[in-house]
């Protein structure tokens, strides 16, 4: 059971790159990350990432009118049709090229891609269960360069098609007499977006250079006749042309044939040759209304997205300034003008109602919901736009801090998987952060020189401690009692400690003769460890004048060290490869497993070496113990981490933490059809151009080479890190910051099973009120939901009496089981109850066992704060309402008296 996690959220990036979209309520946004999606919640502020990936980073994203469906486009136009109501993949298709482009029919009974110069439109999957879900239906031809947005009619009648070839092309999609395509000029630049006005064939087309061209069409969307059928077109003497400019009568269309693998349906080309009008039937024509331009002032930035609202006439642009534009349409009167970041601003979405947009910014990895008619922001979050190099654990699990190579320290909600603090004081890269016991002090290390603390109350840096001479701090460790703070420096080989409460240098440790790679300090004892690049381990006892207790001599250079949650083990990772074990207070190893076969290294694309050849140079970089101590999570240059058994020395599972093929060594062969003179192609761009191929890449240089033109992110593991209440764990890799939980819904796991303990049996005891008999019956067959209904079966009454009659081994289960459950439920004085029975009745005998309790209790001390935190607001706005309603209704009671005290004044004067 306890190796039945499951990926559940990532954290720490936002927005990478492709089309946002909101979902059919307008209270969700959906944004591509990397080869994934996730979901923000912008009601309940939450977010969550759907357990659906694809082979490389999204490009595109076509979200159903109803928002039940959704089509993920990779890179080279490997698609997924996810259902977002089950989160369950339910097609695979290729369209063998890169997709730039996906939109659904308003309808939803038709979708449109675009590839390269062609539209494809196709039937949409329905409630019936297809074999194929993607049936072509047409092809259409038209541009001459690569097509870049899609638009629909309201009526799903027609839809339109910008180009890279500066003109927009509107087809039929259906075989009306009046309409087959039309294609419209007036820009001089790359089409950005082309839109329909609202029931209507009037358009709005915006261009690169700032270009915004109004078009008139002569018939309206009732119009639009039908045209013949499919075989009566064929009969039309296609010698026989009319010259027209822009013709908008029939064209050349072809037979059903195979292109790229697939069936496709009619192809509708645009060209000179067409039939004549049909007689009677006038064909369509458009007009330009007028053309405005954005950049009046002589900002020369380019337009780079752009999002039009028929509803409200509100057309949305950004630029790459980071500047966007609200314009009311036909009038463009200009409503907002604002700067959001100073990078290209990549995506632009509008709700259903119109009031909310959604921004995307891919360089820095920014995601912004703005809500223009109250010019305030909505959802404002951007996650680590460079590697992310540790990450932490608060006590009570409820937060994790995280720090990155832009020099900014995160602190996220597990519960939301929101950032809701970011500290942006260190000037250089963070190397490790760590919280202090009490769970509101963040410590974090960097190469700046500073080792800083930070205030969660108040959201302060508090205080800032240096070392005497200037040093590259790349380690951090603080003691239990969040008194002491050490850092490793790894170029003056010495460690500095601090006190934190007055922030004065209390001592510099030395004696590593190498760069000091990782610092740890003992959870029950006042012993630091200090792993080095010199092979050896020191013991430093903080409380006989700081002198080194003992040293561990290992067979290569250390690269990690932890200890385990009861102080009485110590691991180390080395660069061979090898995981020790020692105890401390004998300085004897205890066990060694040899981990990296285990790690399965992939092969770069710039490497010339095979991916086994290369696997001998990697290790481990990161450690960490499970809550309980029996297993360690080991993680490093690899897309695996790996969890071993300790007491066994085993690999119990590895976890493929990315299947992204868009990051680099993810591959441990690479494909021969990309070799030329057995090379990989990449590397026919490196050299000095002189015939020598001398390698230009950046010399130190680790995670791939932003030299290169062909630069991808390599993947990796930083930072490994267990929650408190063992119920998940953490990885800050290159994707970002990956949450694994347990899921008890993978695995059947009974304890004490007989013949006679079956669901009936639980059933007819509960029916008999033998509430403790049912309870130990469905503890042995350990169905969660039918211990879960025997719980809320029992009498409140009750709770107390079946507590104590409970034998000791349940009593363990029964708490864990309340501690998992009352994080999601809304039974919560009921669950309360249980707590406390259980806590009061069999308290000394869980005391005497508090190790193998502790992360239960820690998962009850998180779910009971998490409640406390909610209802403390909800009574707050309470109190808050009553206490305004009050005061209302004594001002309108004074109001009234005072009325018909006039009233009374005026009848006397009367009088």
């Amino acid at each position: 059971m306890k190796f039945a996690y499951k990926f559940s959220n990532l954290l720490g990036a936002f927005y990478r790159h492709g089309n946002l979209s909101f979902s059919k309520d307008g209270n969700s946004v959906i944004s591509p990350i990397g080869n994934r999606i996730s979901v923000f919640d912008l009601k309940n502020n939450k977010s969550e990432t759907l357990p659906v990936s694809t082979t490389k980073n999204i490009s595109c994203v076509g979200i159903s009118p109803n928002s039940n469906l959704a089509i993920l486009i990779d890179e080279d136009g490997a698609a997924i049709l996810v259902s977002l109501v089950t989160r369950a993949v339910l097609h695979y298709h290729h369209f063998h090229k890169p997709v730039n482009s996906v939109c659904f029919s308003p309808d939803g009974r038709k979708f449109v891609i675009t590839k390269e110069n062609v539209a494809l439109l196709y039937h949409a999957p329905g409630r019936n269960q297809e074999f194929n879900a993607f049936t072509l239906d047409k092809s259409y031809y038209g541009p001459f360069d690569e097509t870049t947005c899609i638009d629909w009619t309201d009526d799903s009648k027609c839809f339109a098609v910008g180009s890279k070839d500066m003109t927009t092309w509107i087809f039929g999609a259906e075989r009306w007499a009046n309409l087959i395509y039309y294609s419209l000029g007036g820009h001089k630049d790359i089409i950005v977006g082309c839109f329909f006005e609202k029931d209507s064939l009037d358009m709005y087309t915006v261009s690169q250079d700032g270009t915004l061209c109004i078009w008139e069409s002569d018939t309206e969307l009732e119009g639009l006749q039908k045209g013949p059928k499919f075989s009566e077109i064929n009969k039309v003497d296609k010698n026989k042309t009319k010259d027209t400019e822009d013709n908008g009568g029939y064209d050349d269309i072809e037979d059903v044939g195979e292109e790229d693998g697939e069936t496709r349906g009619e192809v509708i080309k645009g060209g000179a040759n067409a039939p004549k009008e049909l007689k009677g039937i006038k064909n369509v024509c458009y007009s330009q209304l007028s053309k405005h331009y954005f950049n009046k002032d002589g900002d020369i930035s380019k337009l780079t997205a752009a999002a039009y609202h028929k509803k409200t006439h509100i057309l949305v642009t950004g630029f790459a300034s980071g500047v966007f534009h609200l314009h009311e349409l036909p009038e463009f009167d200009l409503i907002h003008s604002l700067s959001i970041s100073d990078q290209r601003i990549s995506a632009i979405t509008m709700n259903h109602t119109g009031d909310w947009i959604g921004f995307g910014c891919s360089g820095l990895g920014q995601l912004l919901v703005w809500e223009w008619q109250s010019e305030s922001y909505v959802f404002k979050q951007q996650g680590h736009f460079n590697n992310l190099n540790s990450l932490a654990h608060s006590p009570d699990g409820q937060y994790i801090a995280t720090g990155g190579d832009d020099g900014k320290v995160k602190v996220w909600n597990t519960n939301s998987g929101l950032c809701f603090v970011t500290f942006t004081e260190h000037s250089s890269s963070v190397t490790s952060v760590a919280f202090t016991s009490s769970g509101f002090v963040v410590v974090s290390a960097s190469l700046d020189g500073t080792v800083r603390a930070f205030d969660l109350h108040r959201y302060r840096n508090f205080r800032t401690m240096t070392s005497p001479q200037p040093a590259q701090f790349s380690s951090l460790a603080v003691d239990s009692s969040g008194e002491l703070v050490c850092a490793g420096s790894q170029d003056s080989f010495d460690i500095f400690l601090w006190s934190l409460q007055t922030g004065r240098l209390l001592e510099v440790l030395s004696g590593h003769e190498g760069p000091v790679s990782n610092l740890c300090f003992s959870p029950v004892q006042s012993v630091l460890a200090s792993v080095s690049w010199d092979k050896t381990v020191r013991l430093w006892d903080m409380l006989d004048s700081w002198q080194t207790k003992e040293t561990l001599w290992l067979t290569s250079d250390g690269l990690a060290v932890t200890f385990r949650p009861d102080g009485q083990e110590l691991a180390v990772a080395s660069l061979n490869g090898e995981i020790t074990f020692w105890d401390p207070q004998t300085a004897a190893q205890t066990g060694a497993i040899t981990g990296r076969s285990d790690l399965q290294m992939g092969r770069k694309e710039t490497e010339k070496i095979t991916a086994k050849q290369s696997a001998k140079g990697k290790s481990f970089t990161s450690l960490c113990y499970s809550a309980d101590g029996e297993s360690i999570l080991a993680g490093g240059q690899s897309k695996f981490v790996c969890i071993y058994n300790v007491k066994e020395q085993i690999l119990m599972k590895k976890f493929e933490i990315s299947c992204n093929l868009s990051l680099d060594a993810m591959e441990e062969f690479l494909d021969r059809r990309t070799m030329i003179d057995f090379r990989h192609r990449i590397l026919s761009d490196e050299g000095a151009g002189d015939g020598d191929e001398v390698d230009l890449s950046l010399p130190g240089v680790r995670r791939g080479d932003m030299s290169s033109r062909h630069f991808k992110p390599e993947i990796h593991v930083s930072s490994l890190c267990f929650s408190p209440t063992g119920r998940s764990w953490a990885a800050a890799s290159t994707e970002g910051l990956l949450i694994y939980s347990l899921d008890a819904s993978l695995v059947f796991d009974p304890y004490d099973l007989d013949m006679d303990v079956t669901p009936t049996c639980i059933q007819q005891q509960t029916k008999k009120k033998e509430w403790a008999s049912a309870i130990l019956l469905s503890f042995r067959l350990n169905e969660t939901s039918l211990i879960r209904e025997v719980l809320e079966a029992v009498p409140y009454d009750q709770i107390a009496v079946v507590c104590g009659s409970l034998p000791d081994v349940y009593v363990d289960k029964l708490l864990d089981f309340v501690a998992s459950t009352l994080e999601k439920s809304n039974h919560l004085q009921f669950y309360l109850t249980w707590t406390r029975c259980l806590l009061t009745l069999h308290g000394q005998k869980l005391k005497n066992r508090s190790g193998s309790i502790l992360p239960c209790v820690q998962q009850l001390l998180k779910s009971i704060q998490r409640h406390h935190g909610d209802l403390s607001k909800l009574c707050d706005w309470n109190i808050y309402n009553i206490c305004y309603a009050t005061a209302l209704s004594k001002q309108n009671g004074r109001n009234i008296k005072e009325v018909h005290d006039d009233s009374a004044n005026n009848d006397g004067v009367l009088k």
